[in-house]
């Protein structure tokens, strides 16, 4: 699943690209009965309301909460209209590709050569038109994406927002902050309560293993056992390993693109992730050369994936 890296990487892309432009047209091909997709656009009565309010709506701004895509449109002409705001949430697969698109046998593709063209690109389900000619298309393998419709003074009050943690890459997320988030789980597994987005957002399984490694904590420690100097450790490695993940453009060890269709480069920098079996790359602070002795290995939490090293990163200290 794009986790916080992988979603500002599309917010930035989107701010650039779409940000000023009047939405022409949508079409989907997604028609659910599940009535827990009442509210979306893959069912088809809601769909016809979402076309009906947001054609002919200019995007304002797009910005970003937690693994949530907002792009807030204006008001329509009506003197009662109110700003809406489209959420889109990418889900397990799901990512957001803006060019030239074609539509032809009841597809659509890239209108020219590109990175658009990457297999895991072709899972088109929900198109955008925008002024200017060009698309924004929703590519989802797996259809467990969601884009809804919100009053935009609302939205954050919605049952989409309204339970979510803090952003751990504000300023105001401090140590102090960190410490009174993780305590409301205090008998929780450390991993486990990291990926809880009512108590932080945008942390997945990808990158609280690598925050794990890095501070050198179990991922089964419980929270109510870290001591206060791992504590100041997962606070500092939380900050850059989500900004590391930021600058290399996101992780594409799956499905994840960019809005141009490209991979981000975060997989090629994993310490821990997806290494199970290898030898633990740890360096030691006083001459940089890897001296940690232990294998890195996978464990299931929860239903979760966790990698980590027994050396280093021991259950018990």
């Amino acid at each position: 699943m794009p986790e916080l890296p992988e979603v500002e990487t599309t917010v930035r892309g989107l701010k650039k690209t779409i940000q000023g432009l009047v939405i022409k047209g949508v079409w989907t091909d997604l028609d659910t009965k599940d009535k827990r997709k009442a509210d979306t656009v893959a069912n088809i009565k809601f769909f016809k309301f979402f076309k009906r309010e947001v054609v002919g709506k200019k995007v304002l701004s797009v910005e970003r909460r937690a693994k949530n895509i907002l792009i807030n449109i204006s008001r329509g002409p009506a003197k009662d209209g109110v700003n809406k705001t489209i959420l889109i949430h990418l889900k397990m697969t799901g990512h957001l590709l803006y060019g030239k698109y074609k539509f032809s046998k009841n597809k659509w593709a890239p209108a020219e050569e590109g990175p658009l063209h990457d297999p895991y690109n072709r899972f088109v389900h929900v198109v955008f038109t925008f002024s200017g000619g060009k698309h924004l298309a929703f590519s989802d393998t797996r259809k467990f994406g969601k884009i809804t419709l919100l009053e935009t003074k609302t939205a954050h009050q919605s049952k989409h927002l309204n339970n979510i943690g803090p952003e751990p890459l504000l300023s105001n997320f401090d140590l102090k902050k960190l410490k009174e988030q993780l305590n409301k789980k205090p008998k929780g597994k450390i991993k486990t309560v990291l990926m809880d987005q009512s108590v932080i957002a945008g942390i997945g399984n990808i990158y609280s293993d690598e925050i794990l490694w890095h501070a050198g904590v179990h991922p089964e420690r419980q929270v109510q056992n870290i001591k206060e100097s791992e504590l100041k450790l997962i606070f500092k490695t939380i900050k850059e390993t989500l900004r590391k993940g930021i600058d290399f453009g996101g992780d594409s060890m799956s499905d994840y693109r960019n809005i141009h269709g490209l991979r981000g480069e975060f997989q090629l920098h994993h310490q821990v992730y997806q290494r199970s079996g290898e030898k633990c790359i740890k360096k030691d602070p006083r001459h940089g050369r890897a001296s940690c002795l232990g294998i890195i290995k996978r464990i299931v939490i929860n239903g979760r994936s966790a990698h980590f090293c027994p050396m280093h990163q021991k259950l018990s200290k």
